[in-house]
């Protein structure tokens, strides 16, 4: 049986090569070549031929061994610490939807935290020729930049400010003054923000600003992090603000997962009720945020329209090479809810 199967070349074992094709069209290896590649020259029937075998057979262009070939293999390297949490999660699920109907290969590196994994990730950076880079979030260290540039690679960072690269980010100035204004306006005077002890930079920049824009308003704010920007950490941030019995009336998160951390300490370990006792203000717009549970007032961060930016951005950096540095800033809007208090009825004003 051993021996009629290797006779019978139009059964293939393993993937199917377009040598099997050709044999079983009766074609030379080259016209299945010329069959599948647009504008090459052959005869419709020689075409019609071997279209027909490929279908039999189940065989598929070998894309990444065509583009290595021809100096570009459609690859683009996505790079992101932790990409199965919160917003990342469904910018990645967005970025590589739109890089796939451009027709790329998106490439997911998970850079993970301890320095063995962050080796292995670059290794596999440079492992492969690919087309661009795109950095997904605030934690891959700078190094993953420096090695993107010194490979010539198109860079598009989403979410942070390296210098010299393109970017798509969220306008986290605006979004933090507006938390300030909107708790403030809310007659709230003891504010805190929460952020994590990693300390990426869009999350200092919304500690920062808000923290800025609150004393401008007259306001007392305090600071907590915790160990990171998930759940938990909102949990330890809130038992560091509310473990002592403390006086905060109005949080601004830096992300959402903080939120529902904070919101859960608060209502279930410190008895408070959200937004009676305490109001919350989230950033993100994950799906959690508009569930039952939480209906966390927050800002929405669009990861289809971020992604849509960044491939923009990739395609006019691969079309001129010697634009200048690029940088679309993202609007964010205000998902109001039912986290913060109601404004008094006497209208206590917005402020400007």
């Amino acid at each position: 049986m051993a021996q009629d199967r290797k006779k019978d070349r139009s059964q293939p074992v393993g993937f199917v090569s377009a040598q099997d094709v050709a044999l079983k069209a009766g074609v030379s290896r080259s016209a299945v070549s010329r069959a599948f590649t647009p504008g090459a020259s052959i005869a419709p029937a020689t075409r019609e031929k071997v279209m027909e075998a490929a279908l039999a057979l189940g065989y598929q262009v070998n894309d990444l061994a065509r583009g290595l070939l021809s100096n570009r293999s459609r690859l683009v390297g996505l790079v992101v610490t932790k990409p199965e949490i919160g917003f990342r999660a469904e910018l990645v699920a967005a970025v590589t939807k739109a890089l796939i109907a451009r027709g790329s290969v998106p490439m997911l590196i998970n850079t993970g935290q301890t320095e063995q994994e962050l080796a292995d990730a670059q290794r596999m950076l440079l492992g492969y020729r690919a087309e661009a880079t795109m950095i997904l979030s605030g934690s891959p260290p700078s190094d993953f930049v420096d090695l993107a540039r010194r490979n010539g690679q198109p860079l598009v960072v989403l979410g942070r400010q390296e210098p010299g690269a393109d970017h798509v980010r969220i306008d986290n100035t605006l979004a933090a003054r507006q938390a300030a204004r909107l708790l403030v306006g809310r007659g709230l005077k003891n504010l805190a923000v929460i952020g994590s002890a990693a300390g990426t930079p869009s999350m200092v920049e919304r500690e920062r600003v808000f923290c800025e824009e609150a004393a401008r308003l007259g306001a007392v704010t305090g600071i907590a992090r915790g160990e990171d920007a998930t759940y938990e950490g909102g949990i330890e941030a809130g038992r560091e603000l509310l473990g002592a019995g403390g006086a905060v009336q109005g949080i601004f998160c830096a992300n959402d997962l903080l939120a529902f951390g904070v919101m859960d300490y608060a209502r279930h370990e410190r008895g408070l009720s959200v937004p009676g006792d305490i109001s919350v203000v989230g950033f993100d717009d994950v799906a959690q945020a508009d569930w039952s549970s939480y209906r966390l007032t927050t800002f929405r961060q669009d990861p289809v329209a971020m992604a849509d930016r960044a491939v923009d951005v990739l395609e006019r950096r691969l079309v001129d090479p010697t634009l200048p540095p690029m940088q679309e800033t993202i609007e964010p809007v205000l998902i109001e809810r039912a986290s913060v208090m109601a404004a008094a009825k006497t209208g206590a004003g917005n402020l400007a």
